[in-house]
């Protein structure tokens, strides 16, 4: 009597999945590499360091850059909030070319008291 073989019995199919699965593989890990690298080297860094109430109409942020590029100029948005979250006081601070890292201290007026202030966004700036 022969040997019971499941592949003589019900046939086999070529496994076409696993150069799909390979070829997968390396896209999704070379885009992964990028991805990781790409956003772990930002062109710009921004770190809150205080804000602080100067009177109901005005409160002082104090932050830092770090750009990757000393020649760039940046452009960065200051907001200040009230107690519900709502925006009460904006700018636009300009930071000219020089050195990586900046500290900068800077004013926002409001239109009522505010109780808190953050970098709403930081960009290069073309010229």
């Amino acid at each position: 009597m022969s040997e019971l073989s499941f592949s003589d019995r019900y046939g086999q199919r070529p496994a076409r999945w696993k150069p799909l699965a390979v070829t997968l593989l390396i896209i999704g890990g070379a885009w992964l590499a990028w991805a990781g690298l790409h956003h772990s080297l930002p062109a710009i860094g921004t770190t809150l360091i205080s804000f602080s109430p100067q009177s109901d109409r005005q409160i002082s942020i104090r932050y830092s850059i770090d750009r990757r590029d000393p020649n760039a100029s940046i452009t960065c948005t200051l907001s200040a909030m009230d107690i519900d979250k709502n925006i009460v006081g904006e700018i636009v601070d300009v930071i000219a070319p020089g050195s990586s890292h900046v500290e900068r201290t800077s004013l926002i007026p409001t239109r009522s008291a505010s109780v808190n202030a953050g970098i709403s966004r930081c960009r290069v700036t073309t010229q």
